[in-house]
């Protein structure tokens, strides 16, 4: 097996011959069953955890079981629901060995997911977790991955919403690149990624670039623990991107939806993007959805190199690919429109549309290749891989909370904290985005807690176009190094908090789990907790419909481990909400005219986790466990004072704590700041990261706001006003010229990034 870097341990591979072939596998069969039942494909050892999950909801269009999940966010006038299309998906690996082509290709694969449901692509963001900000290969990994994320979005014509970004010494040799996209399709217009029913004798259409030996066994390769020494042999292993074809498949792709949705054949085809495992992946997939099985025909799959091994063809990567399943009534119709109408061939070289399969009745999955039978087995064995039930070993916790030191100049530690990497302006990254186009963002990235987009444009009923959609990512890898519990509670509570922050309603979650490796018990008890948390979290999370918050897609990664050194644990989350009208969305930055801040959630205590004790040096790993219930109270209430109109600006506190939320929401528009805090720590209030939430408040709807929260039971308190002056002051110990304050936030990460 090692001989032809099959990644099967002799376990499965007795198996694959004794129980799912019972016969020897041929050499084919062997590299099909190492990718189909790899981490990646097929979640050996997560899906025991993660079917816990909540994954439908009276607002859930479709959960968690295709390429993407839908919700519904609006309904017109004729009882259309219309949908977000959601993807989370992560390209760790590869974005390591070779950043630029491995977030390229990861915005690539997950763009297609969304649109391979019928959808419009309209959104993408991105959450990266990149080593030492101080070492030479974090600024090559990291100048890679965003030029990659804007070298193939941007081509796309597709809007960089929102995002998060953290340096910490955990991702030295493992970062990670997760991608998160939204689309919107009206729900009687949904493609599934699956064969239709009775579909016997139905073609299977390969559509796109011509097949080479890019991405042979990436599946695989990401389901396995970076090795140094062989990061130039994995360099295979990952995709090559060519957006702009995949803007023209794009494109092509959504003129026949129009076409099937006019001759209401929406549900008599399937459609799949073409990702891990490629043909292979797809074909099985599409087949075994529908009880069917299928036949592929290697010598028909067109490729790019002369004399590719069948197997290569057949499990191959490459980019910018779709496959179709339609009755061969239809067939005609789909190679006329890629070849001729859009005249793929000459669009790209070899690039085209072709049949390369069909369904078959038998739930048997069938290739040949040089008229030889070279993989015959049973699909639904091939599909489901392996389980694992893998063992699980506690790590003691062992709690410090030594106090901040005395701090002598206020002033000097905001502005450390200002310029700290992971607090300091993230414009330098997010300049290199398209931030607007397609004419639908109302708040762009930097702008509100959340990115706020109005999907309906002049092609949608009139009654719906004010309707739209809010997305973040959210995850704190400190609190991971601390918790694995407590880093998911928190990252499911910092998403859900940014979307209601900004004026949204939480909808729907996804998520990309990013852990070590599952073989060693630690660290797969740290995902276990991670799952335990997210269920439980989910369960006590209720908004317009009184239900647990689902989550409706997502992907897990394991294997973030090189040598002895895992990632912190990882649950990358992304919150998705719906706003019944975009002009009632919420910046995060102060707004002029006389007007009065509050403190949603009290002060907070524990200082764990927080910037603040890394700048100082402290040992201190105390972190809040959260009464999720209340913070889901005090989240509705925000909710009811942005329905009133009550909410100038917002803002969650995060990373710095209090004093950092009051300083980048006095930058936005240079508004003046005076504030009081009464008794306590004065440093804890300012620098704990409570996850509270700061709200200004004009002061005409003072005392409606107040009656608000106090008839809800909210904690809060009054810390102060805005003001002319352009200075931040707070008691007697803070006094900052903002333009000074400000200038050193937005110029530090690009100062480090190029020192």
């Amino acid at each position: 097996m090692s001989k032809n870097n099959i990644p099967l341990s002799v376990e499965e591979t007795k198996k694959v011959q004794n129980e799912f072939l019972k016969r020897a596998p041929t050499l084919a069969e062997l590299i099909l069953f190492s990718i189909q039942g790899s981490e990646h494909s097929s979640y050996k050892s997560s899906k025991e955890h993660i079917k816990h999950f909540v994954t439908d909801g009276p607002d859930v269009i479709l959960g968690a079981k295709d390429d993407a999940g839908i919700v519904s966010i609006a309904t017109d006038s004729k009882n259309n629901r219309y949908g977000l299309v959601l993807s989370h998906e992560s390209h760790n690996h590869p974005s390591q060995i070779v950043p630029y082509e491995g977030a390229a290709t990861g915005v690539g694969g997950n763009v297609r997911d969304v649109c391979c449901m019928g959808a419009e692509v309209v959104a993408i963001g991105d959450g990266l977790r990149f080593g030492n900000i101080a070492n030479n290969k974090t600024k090559w990994v990291h100048d890679g991955v965003v030029s990659g994320i804007a070298g193939y979005g941007n081509p796309l014509g597709i809007p960089n919403i929102c995002g998060d970004l953290y340096y910490n010494d955990g991702y030295n040799d493992n970062c990670l690149v997760t991608i998160v996209t939204a689309g919107i399709v009206r729900e009687k217009d949904v493609i599934r990624s699956r064969a239709p029913k009775n579909s016997e004798g139905y073609d299977l259409i390969l559509i796109g670039k011509p097949t080479d030996n890019s991405g042979f066994g990436g599946a695989s390769f990401a389901s396995l623990e970076l090795e140094e020494e062989k990061k130039q042999q994995n360099r295979g292993a990952v995709q090559e991107p060519n957006a702009f074809l995949e803007r023209h498949i794009l494109k092509s792709t959504y003129e026949l939806f129009k076409y099937f949705q006019k001759h209401n054949m929406v549900n008599q085809v399937g459609f799949k993007d073409l990702g891990a495992g490629g043909v292979a992946c797809a074909s099985i997939e599409l087949a075994d959805a529908a009880g069917m099985g299928a036949e592929i025909w290697a010598d028909e799959i067109h490729t790019s190199m002369p004399n590719l091994p069948s197997h290569i063809t057949l499990c191959s990567e490459t980019q910018e690919r779709f496959m179709w399943v339609c009755s061969p009534k239809v067939t005609p119709s789909i190679l006329d429109h890629y070849n001729k109408k859009f005249d793929l061939p000459n669009v790209s070289l070899l690039a085209k549309a072709k049949v390369v399969g069909k369904i078959i009745k038998d739930p048997h999955y069938t290739v040949y290749a040089n008229n030889k039978k070279i993989i015959d087995g049973p699909i639904k064995k091939i599909n489901e891989g392996f389980v694992y039930r893998r063992p699980l070993k506690k790590i003691k916790i062992v709690t410090k909370d030594s106090p901040l030191p005395a701090i002598k100049n206020y002033n000097d530690t905001i502005v450390s904290l200002l310029k700290n990497e992971n607090i300091a302006s993230r414009v330098s990254v997010y300049e290199c985005y398209d931030k607007n186009v397609q004419g639908r963002v109302i708040l762009e990235r930097g702008t509100s807690e959340a990115g706020v987009v109005a999907a309906f444009n002049n092609g949608f009923p009139q009654e719906i176009r004010e309707v739209g959609f809010s997305a973040v990512v959210a995850h704190n890898p400190k609190i991971g190094e601390i918790n694995p519990y407590l880093t998911a509670q928190r990252a499911v509570l910092e998403a859900t908090a940014k979307t209601v922050a900004s004026g949204s309603t939480p909808v729907a979650l996804t998520d990309c789990l990013c852990f070590g490796n599952p073989e060693k018990p630690e660290q797969m008890w740290q995902f276990s907790e991670g799952c335990k948390a997210i269920k439980e979290t989910c369960s006590k999370l209720h908004f317009e419909n009184n239900t647990n918050l689902p989550i409706v897609a997502g992907n897990v990664s394991f294997y973030n481990q090189s040598g002895k050194n895992a990632i912190p644990p990882s649950p990358m989350i992304g919150c998705f909400g719906k706003i019944k009208d975009v002009n009632l969305s919420i910046k995060n930055g102060l707004q002029s005219g006389a007007s009065t801040l509050l403190l949603l959630g009290g002060f907070g205590s524990k200082m764990g986790g927080s910037v603040a004790v890394d700048l100082f040096g402290v040992e201190n790993n105390d972190v809040s466990l959260f009464s999720v219930t209340e913070y889901n109270k005090m989240l509705n209430a925000l909710l009811k004072l942005v329905n009133n109109k009550a909410v100038l600006s917002s803002r969650v506190v995060t990373r710095g704590g209090l004093a950092i939320a009051l300083a980048k929401m006095s930058f936005m528009n240079e508004v003046g700041i005076l504030s009081t805090m009464g008794a306590g720590s004065f440093s804890e209030k300012l620098f704990n990261e409570s996850l509270s939430i700061v709200v200004q408040i004009n002061n005409k709807d003072i005392e409606a706001t107040q009656k608000t929260l106090e008839t809800n039971n909210i904690p809060f308190d009054i810390i102060g006003i805005t003001t002319s002056e352009k200075t931040i002051k707070i008691n007697d110990k803070v006094n900052l010229l903002i333009k000074d304050a400000k200038n050193i936030w937005e110029n530090s990460l690009r100062k480090k990034l190029l020192s």
